[in-house]
């Protein structure tokens, strides 16, 4: 096996065990099931406030900045001592989890249907505007039971499907309530439980109904009277009685398979549409360029060695032409392969991801165990991203290695660590629970620089001890000079051609992800995310070894970063995409939430830009060895 083959194997096979595993993965549940006696306190513990999608016709996400429980400007009721803080895992911080304890007194199937009062909360008027706003904003509250979200019970109109919608209102603002929005003071809380034998009981569904109850708030509690919403006065000072009503339901869901209600796909046959469609056009497109390539290269190659070494020497032409040049050091090897270097480490921290939470492992009930795993991963991976640069830029010509192994460690983690950090200061600015604390920020400077970075060196060492890659042919001394290209190979205009295709397998799956980063809504749709990215690895290693193949028939032997720029042109159309999203699904009035979103848009195009860039350049890399090794040089 070649060396270029070597670089590229490990890619190749997590490409292909991705894209045979069945798309749906088993549920392996994260912790043991919990089995509570009768009477037995049941926990409720409070997230932090998130915007969600309204419910009209064109629903658009109208903030992103998220909210602590227990925001001072809220004024929710607190647990006897104040609240306390839950441990939390590393993904959980960084999704912006911040888990409370709360007063709300629940015991195993007791108080059936009882209404209780948790408060009375007095409301200045400066605060009960900004309550008002969180509410046009289409804020809802984030509830955990027994590691369950609470949610309200939907249908899906397309399907028919019962499914439950993560998240409920802050209040309401639809209709009558447009001017002036309702606050949901009263919680109807229904807990189903699963009992898989006698005398025990495990909770399999929380479901969550909020009602805006006015009036009095002095009065006598009763749940079921009718009394007008709750409107809060933004000129004086409001009383809130926060009551609740705990109602118990036997299902016959096991604890197993709790989970299945709340992660609903929303028309799975716009995935598999998407899919087949994406498979047809990468089987269409590399039988095409496999017939082109196979079918012209395999004549030039003949035609090239068929030649009488006696006969008067006659004059190459096309891709023949560059084989002196071909594999000349290009300009700036050094920023190339640091480039290429942290792809290879994201491909491999993808492709592992991927497989973990294709297995089951990423269990929804471990919160942020898919941001975890990524940092892990990333982390660890360092070493394959110093040993790829390092051969890499050796066999560009480069000869500043440690200048080399310095680069790939820190150059993508600082750029990072700088655009979070000053997304960071925005988010602490608008007093948001997303800000991510002083000391996790440390926790991750520790990781990226004190395990990620060294082991990346020790990498870089190792592919500096197996040197460059064998060229199949020798440079000329001279270069030769280079004829003007014409316009659709210039690198601005195959970086553009060349995206299409890769972005076009994967933007219908884009548009589900997006949602779930900035919408708040769960994804868990793996199998059919594995199998695109399959799909746009394999089209984009096509795609580019395709375009390189034009160039060199054009006489431009500077392939290396036209390589590079055609694998990763689909980024720009990810840019294209997320600016559209903006405008059809966002309606951001802050300049903090518009700030993170292109904040967060940019870091997704670059990681993104690196990644297929890397498969691009490495195949098209392959690709050049192969040809060339397969000519005969006079």
């Amino acid at each position: 096996m070649s060396p270029v083959s070597h670089l590229l194997s490990g890619g190749v096979l997590v490409a292909l065990v991705t894209s045979c595993i069945p798309v749906h993965a088993f549920y392996l549940p994260g912790a043991a099931p919990h089995d509570y006696r009768v009477g037995e306190k049941v926990d409720l513990f409070v997230n932090a406030l998130t915007p969600m999608l309204s419910g009209t016709d064109d629903p658009k996400l109208r903030s992103l900045i998220n909210y602590d429980y227990y925001n001072p400007g809220f004024h929710f009721c607190e647990p006897q001592g104040g609240p306390h803080k839950q441990p939390e895992s590393l993904g959980s911080i960084l999704f912006g989890d911040r888990i409370f304890d709360s007063p709300y007194d629940i015991q195993m199937l007791q108080d059936n249907g009882s209404c209780k009062s948790l408060c009375i909360s007095s409301i200045p008027a400066e605060d009960a505007k900004f309550i008002n706003d969180r509410i046009r904003e289409d804020y809802a509250l984030n509830w955990l039971v027994d590691g369950l979200p609470a949610a309200e019970m939907k249908i899906d109109v397309k399907s028919g499907d019962m499914f439950f919608d993560m998240g409920f209102n802050l209040g309401n603002n639809d209709g009558p309530h447009a001017e002036q929005p309702a606050l949901n003071n009263h919680y109807d809380i229904v807990l189903r439980h699963h009992s898989p034998s006698p005398g025990k009981n495990r909770i399999v569904g929380v479901l969550v109904w909020p009602s805006s109850r006015g009036g009095s708030q002095d009065s006598l509690l009763d749940c079921d009277s009718k009394v007008p919403p709750l409107v809060l006065s933004e000129t004086e000072e409001n009383r809130v009685r926060y009551s609740y009503r705990v109602m118990w339901n036997e299902s016959s869901t096991p604890w197993a398979t709790r989970w299945d209600n709340y992660l609903h796909i929303f028309d799975p046959r716009i995935h598999w549409f998407s899919l087949i469609n994406s498979l047809v056009i990468v089987v269409f497109l590399c039988a095409m360029v496999s017939m082109i390539v196979y079918r012209s290269i395999s004549r030039d190659i003949s035609r090239y060695n068929a030649i009488d070494l006696s006969e008067d020497v006659q004059e190459d032409w096309g891709w023949k032409l560059v084989h002196g040049e071909v594999f000349r050091t290009p300009n700036n090897p050094l920023i190339l392969s640091a480039l290429v270097g942290n792809g290879a480490q994201l491909c491999s921290m993808v492709g592992v991801t991927l497989v973990f939470a294709l297995l089951g492992f990423l269990s929804p009930s471990n919160r942020g165990s898919l941001a975890t795993v990524m940092m892990i991963c990333w982390t660890f991976f360092g070493s394959i991203g110093g040993y790829i640069s390092s051969r890499v830029y050796a066999s560009l010509g480069g000869t500043d290695r440690r200048k080399n192994a310095f680069l790939t460690a820190t150059a993508l983690p600082t750029l990072i660590f700088m655009i979070v950090f000053l997304l960071n200061l925005f988010l602490i600015t608008a007093q948001s629970s997303g800000a991510v604390p002083f000391g996790t920020m440390l926790l991750i400077m520790l990781l990226w620089f004190g395990i990620s970075a060294p082991l990346s060196a020790v990498g870089a060492y190792f592919g500096s001890k197996r040197g460059a890659i064998s060229h199949p042919v020798r440079v000329n001394p001279i270069p030769r000079q280079i004829p003007p290209p014409p316009k659709y190979l210039r690198p601005w205009a195959i970086a553009l051609l060349g995206g299409i295709l890769p972005f076009g397998a994967a933007f219908v799956e884009l548009y589900f992800v997006l949602s779930s980063l900035f919408a708040s809504r769960a994804y868990y749709a793996f199998g059919f995310l594995a199998l695109t990215a399959g799909v746009v690895g394999l089209t984009t290693a096509t795609v580019t070894i395709l375009f390189t193949y034009f160039i060199l028939c054009a006489e431009e032997y500077r392939w290396h970063w036209r390589a590079f720029l055609t694998g990763g042109g689909n980024a720009f159309w990810l840019l294209a995409y997320g600016l559209f999203y903006w405008v059809s699904r966002l309606s951001l009035d802050s300049l903090s939430s518009v700030v993170l979103y292109l904040g967060y848009l940019f870091l997704l195009v670059v990681l993104d830009f690196l990644v297929t860039g890397t498969i691009g350049f490495l195949a098209t890399y392959w690709a050049i060895r192969k040809l060339y090794g397969s000519i005969r040089i006079d």
